[in-house]
């Protein structure tokens, strides 16, 4: 063997390993920290107020700025390292796709509303009049949703579907997603479990069956815009002032308690249905990834 062969091997062997699954995942968390690092000082150069920032206080400059880390390590992992297209945001397609994503969000939260409401759970008061939206819809809509679903779909359903199969992934990005969730305000063992059942299998089934992010992006804000801003419901343990002066009333596993309609039983099991059909569709297609051992002609790894 040459010195030159001698060289390549190791380099080929670290090549290998960066494609790889795992070498991508590690590649972008890297590239996020390194660029949250960066925007950390930025946001302290331009002056942004530090810690926590209420909703109805920030920004669009605050909320860009917060998620430029995220949609660079993302262009960066999917330009550099997997020398691919943008195939999941294709822009062709970004206003069909999110405006669909938004009606299916606020669709499927206005009907655990509705339950809830024929249940005698939701009351509404009266409506606000001076509501403030942007701050809101910014980081509850835009910024969630894009940030988020870039995370949890794009980068940890997308990359463990390819490595250990659909069903992993589910299971993986679904419990870190309601994992995120446990800090919130008000968090529980069980606002926890429920976001990882309700929300984390919907939208990644749901990205499964689109391979579109901009159909979960739209979805994913939606929900939350219709959920806070709109019913004045709280937002994974956020206190909101909606539009419609609500409050719930009852116990605390029909009502979410104080974390929210998404703690609810009524969510849990519309939302369930919802996977229900996704799920369907998936097996239907034949387009579920088999684990790494159970692929024909291939080798795990």
């Amino acid at each position: 063997m040459s010195a030159a062969e001698i060289v390549a091997t190791p380099l080929r062997r670290a090549a290998r390993l960066l494609h790889s699954p795992l070498g991508r995942l590690f590649a972008f968390f890297a590239l996020l920290k390194t660029f949250q690092w960066l925007e950390g000082q930025a946001w302290t150069a331009l002056g942004f107020p530090a810690g926590f920032v209420p909703f109805r206080d920030t920004t669009l400059p605050m909320e860009a700025l917060r998620l430029a880390p995220i949609v660079l390590a993302y262009g960066l992992l999917v330009r550099f390292l997997e020398r691919r297209k943008l195939d999941e945001l294709p822009p062709a397609k970004a206003i069909p796709h999110i405006l669909l994503g938004l009606a299916g969000g606020a669709l499927c939260f206005s009907l655990v509303v509705a339950a809830l409401w024929a249940l005698g759970v939701f009351a509404v008061d009266g409506i606000h009049r001076d509501v403030d939206w942007l701050g809101p819809v910014l980081v509850m809509g835009v910024g969630a949703g894009v940030g988020e679903e870039i995370i949890s779909r794009g980068v940890l359903f997308r990359i463990v579907e390819e490595g250990l199969g659909t069903w992993a992934a589910l299971l993986i990005s679904a419990g870190v997603f309601g994992g995120l969730h446990a800090w919130n305000p008000h968090a529980t063992a069980w606002s926890a479990l429920a976001i990882a059942l309700e929300a984390g299998l919907l939208f990644g089934l749901l990205y499964h069956v689109t391979r579109s992010l901009w159909i979960c992006m739209g979805a994913h804000a939606a929900w939350n815009i219709a959920q806070g801003p709109v019913y004045g419901i709280p937002v994974s343990g956020f206190e909101q002032r909606g539009l419609l002066a609500s409050h719930m009333q009852g116990p605390d596993w029909l009502t979410g308690g104080a974390f929210g309609a998404e703690a609810s039983v009524v969510a849990l099991c519309i939302c369930s249905l919802v996977t229900s059909v996704c799920l369907a569709v998936a097996v239907r297609r034949g387009s579920l990834v088999p684990p790494p051992w159970g692929r024909p002609g291939t080798q795990p790894g």
